[in-house]
């Protein structure tokens, strides 16, 4: 039998188990498959929403029009809601296959939420847009590098991670299944910033840099806090049932308080750590427990050793000075 024909009886045979998805995790039947929301819809509708939120910048107005900045984000509103409403259907759709392990998508209520959910949402992005406002404004001020701040929205990976997560937090407030995660962890993939879009985050935040930062589903941040890059707010422990099993639902991430600065490679761990207001937390520092207000936390300054050209290892305290010949 020639390679051809073994595939054409192959591939048939393939997809009927694949489509059976037996012990799959999103749950068997094509019922639950159908209902799905699709990442790649959900990350169109993403593009939608942030070409909207910042016209002009991560977007462009056609010059055919005119330049109608109005109608440019008219139109990337109707189609982010035509989508969002659907896609949030099906997300709902399968959420209650999941919840109460039965085709849910004849009652009509899914369609029904979706669309509301999606008319809240679209009235929530101008004070997210406002919002946004500042975390760009605290960017420009909080780096000397920023010559303007269309540099900080055309450029820094911290704002598009912020602004990704102000419209995935507004889902999320809405107890929407999958979509907030999916559109996350976008920005994740994207930028190397990872904010569970549970967090609760305030006014004019900045992540400097960026790369390796963790921000976890239940933490709070207040207004005006600048992070680095390599910083974790995580959870120090995972709690677990009788059966063994992870409880979801409870705080384990820390409370950060208003005006705080955490430079890079930082731990802050635990729901019942809280770093208190205008506090500054040094570079590489493991904390897994609560700081007072106007606290500053370091490590102890490790004492480098320095091999010279006599074969000497010597041990340099304080500032650096010229230990002589070559190293």
């Amino acid at each position: 039998m020639d390679w051809q024909k073994r595939m054409d009886k192959v591939v048939p045979a393939v997809t009927d188990e694949l489509a059976l998805c037996r012990q799959c995790a999103v749950g068997a039947g094509e019922a639950k498959a159908a209902s799905l929301a699709g990442q790649q819809a959900v990350v169109s509708v993403l593009s939608y929403l942030v070409a909207a939120m910042f016209p002009g910048c991560r977007g462009h107005v056609a010059q055919g029009d005119g330049g109608d900045l109005r109608g440019y984000v008219r139109e990337k509103l109707h189609s982010a809601a035509r989508d969002l409403a659907i896609q949030i259907e099906k997300a709902l759709a399968y959420q209650c296959t999941v919840d109460h392990e039965k085709d849910c998508k004849k009652c009509g209520d899914c369609e029904k939420k979706g669309r509301e959910i999606t008319v809240r949402f679209m009235e929530a992005l101008p004070a997210a847009q406002e919002v946004l406002q500042t975390d760009i404004v605290a960017a420009y001020e909080g780096d000397p590098a920023a010559k303007s701040t269309m540099e900080v929205v055309q450029s820094y990976p911290g704002l598009h991670a912020i602004a990704v997560h102000r419209i995935a937090h507004l889902l999320y407030r809405e107890e929407v299944p999958l979509i907030p995660r999916i559109m996350s962890e976008k920005a994740h993939s994207e930028t190397g910033i990872d904010i569970h879009p549970g967090a609760q985050i305030g006014r004019a935040f900045f992540i400097d840099h960026g790369t390796g930062v963790v921000i976890g589903e239940t933490c709070v941040i207040g207004d005006h806090v600048k992070i680095y890059q390599g910083v974790t707010l995580g959870a120090l422990s995972f709690e677990k049932d009788e059966r063994g099993q992870l409880i979801k639902g409870i705080r384990r991430h820390p409370e950060v308080g208003d005006g705080v600065v955490i430079y890079s490679g930082a731990t802050i761990l635990g729901g019942k750590t809280r770093i208190g207001e205008h506090s500054v937390i040094g570079g590489n520092v493991w904390l897994t427990h609560s700081v007072p207000p106007y606290s500053k936390v370091y490590n102890q300054q490790p004492r480098p050793l320095i091999k010279q050209t006599d074969g000497e290892w010597r041990a340099i305290d304080g500032p650096w000075t010229d230990v002589g010949g070559g190293i």
